[in-house]
């Protein structure tokens, strides 16, 4: 996300569940207990195939992404919204950056940037002899049209905010003032020029803050912003930049991949790719009749019934990712194009969203049912971040006897022996949950989460009365559904944990609404021109995690891990974050399928 940075939407998947006596219940001070499960650790995982023999030449490479809803196909960086689209991009879609073991941009990407802090611009030079899967080459106005799709008055994706707001002439060209962003200049075939109001250190990361994606110019240079989430170029036929290209979509189902005869870098191994969605129930019995070579979005609740399964080997990395509680606390503002909060919406009052966090015990859902693979997430940075993920800080844990001294002390208050609190002003209290369906788990931690809110007399009934399909759920959560009061959601990170593109005031990723004069300042001094100083920038993570924390507008649940079943039969494919060169052009097959 930075989200500003944001990378992609993470869906939540299958995700573990249980009932409370299954998480050991609580003791009966109301506090965490529960043995501790076996636990595994992601640090011991390989992250390449230990396969690393030659490849030989062509053969089908059938790979699974285990999902319990179709993939929505919005197979553009400008448009998707959510982790499944973005995995199905992988094999054809290239970001113009590579990074380090830091996540700063190197020079091995197709494109080199340079920052000029003093001068507030930066400076982007295609590097590399790239082309297009149509063989048109890569030019600098492919550079530039993303940021004039995206600024457009008639874009209607969830990327504009605050990383283009801040480049000089883009509020002019979104409100329709100026023909062209003024300051963005092409300097020559090769190379753009970006000048900004302020700089910000997330500018020396691979993440959104300076767009990590060119666009094609001759695809879509003429073409009406309005309703181009849904032409060809997006859903049907992309021309991309990846070692392969987008044969055949099968509309939700799969997609067919085959090589990128253009592609500048090392040659494809493989006649073909073909990706498809892959029912979590099902997965483990493909696994041992070993029909996918990869499974990507695998389920870790169930890890340890696939993880000894012969024929495969499982990679492991920690993910920048979690998991939250989210509460709505207001409406977007389309004119504005900004939240509007509501101080008098039913979840407003802070100490109600407090008790709902000490109501929840995170650490024996994580210790129980991940197998270590999920750990209780006392803040808003992934511990993926080291420099910036807030170990010290308490965050929420359950505690029944200060989560019902919380309501007590607000005027949540139960009438005459009734089961339900009512709100402070003496009204009946019912809270509408809504949560994603997904696996045979997400039902169970749903009625688990309503369960322990039923402990501290609150009244939670799931919106809809089901569990929900991903992308209507978050249909719900961009239209701001008044059925919706509290959600659990889940976010996948770029490279840069600044997550102004989450909560700020001007983001559209910010379901939750809140906003406060305080949270704008502490987002803003995590990216702010001071924040190069290193040490300056550690402490603005760290006040807006504590101020995060007191609010609760949202609840960080779990951190999370990423495992990745790969067929003994693959080999060259390398998972890290900080690989010099795209993967999907080296993974090959060492005997024909």
């Amino acid at each position: 996300m930075k989200y500003k940075k944001l990378m992609s939407v993470m869906a939540l998947g299958a995700v573990a569940t249980v009932g409370l006596a299954a998480c050991g219940g609580g003791s009966k001070d109301g506090k965490n207990s529960g043995e501790s499960a076996k636990k595994e650790d992601v640090s011991k995982f390989p992250v390449k195939t230990s396969n690393d023999k030659k490849a030989v030449e062509g053969g089908t490479m059938e790979v699974a992404v285990a999902m319990d809803t179709q993939f929505a196909g919005l197979f553009s960086s400008e448009f998707y919204e959510n982790n499944y689209d973005f995995l199905f991009m992988q094999p054809s879609h290239e970001t113009i950056y590579r990074s380090d073991s830091n996540f700063e941009t190197t020079d091995d990407g197709i494109v080199k940037k340079d920052i000029d802090v003093k001068g507030k611009k930066i400076k982007l030079t295609i590097t590399k002899d790239a082309k297009w899967s149509d063989g048109k080459p890569l030019i600098a106005d492919d550079l530039k049209q993303p940021y004039l799709v995206i600024s457009h008055p008639d874009y209607k994706g969830v990327r504009y905010g605050a990383d283009f707001t801040n480049i000089v002439g883009v509020e002019e060209y979104n409100a329709g003032k100026a023909d062209d962003i003024s300051g963005i200049k092409v300097l020559d075939d090769k190379s753009i020029e970006i000048n900004y109001k302020e700089m910000n250190p997330a500018m020396k990361q691979t993440s959104e803050t300076v767009w990590e994606y060119a666009m094609p110019s001759h695809i879509f240079k003429d073409m009406p912003v309005k309703g181009m989430e849904s032409s060809d170029p997006v859903r049907k036929t992309p021309v991309t930049l990846g070692p392969y290209k987008m044969s055949k979509i099968n509309q939700g189902e799969s997609v067919e991949y085959t090589p990128n005869e253009y592609y500048y870098g090392e040659k494809p191994k493989l006649d073909k790719i073909i990706m498809r969605v892959a029912p979590t129930n099902s997965i483990t019995e493909a696994m041992k009749a070993e029909k996918y070579d990869m499974i990507f979005s695998m389920p870790t609740d169930n890890y340890p019934s696939y993880k000894d399964i012969k024929g495969y080997e499982i990679l492991g990395r920690q993910d920048l990712a979690y998991t939250y509680i989210g509460f709505k606390v207001g409406k977007w503002d389309e004119d504005k194009k900004a939240v509007a909060y509501n101080p008098d919406a039913k979840m407003s009052n802070k100490s109600l969203r407090q008790a709902m966090g000490y109501a929840i015990d995170n650490q024996a859902i994580a210790d129980k049912f991940y197998h270590g693979l999920r750990q209780p997430a006392n803040a808003m940075i992934p511990p993926i971040f080291p420099e910036f993920s807030n170990k010290e800080q308490k965050g929420f844990s359950k505690d029944v006897e200060k989560a019902n001294k919380l309501l007590d002390d607000a005027g949540y208050k139960k009438k005459n022996g009734e089961e339900f609190r009512s709100d402070p002003n003496g009204k009946k209290l019912e809270i509408k949950f809504a949560s994603m369906s997904g696996g045979e788990t997400a039902q169970p931690l749903a009625e688990y989460y309503m369960d322990s809110w039923k402990e501290i007399g609150l009244d939670v009934k799931l919106t809809t009365g089901r569990l929900i399909e991903l992308n209507s759920f978050y249909d719900k959560l961009k239209n701001d559904d008044p059925e919706v009061d509290v959600y659990q959601g889940a976010w996948g990170l770029s490279s840069d944990p600044s997550q102004s593109g989450l909560y700020a005031a001007t983001a559209p990723f910010n379901y939750t609404r809140f906003e406060s004069k305080e949270n704008t300042e502490l987002l803003n001094a995590i990216d702010s021109e001071k924040s190069f100083d290193g040490e300056y920038r550690k402490k603005a993570f760290k006040d807006w995690q504590e101020y995060v924390n007191e609010e609760a507008y949202v609840i960080p649940t779990l951190f999370r891990d990423q495992v990745l079943p790969v067929n003994e039969k693959v080999t060259n494919f390398n998972w890290a974050y900080d690989t010099k060169t795209n993967p999907w052009a080296s993974v090959g097959l060492v005997e024909k399928k």
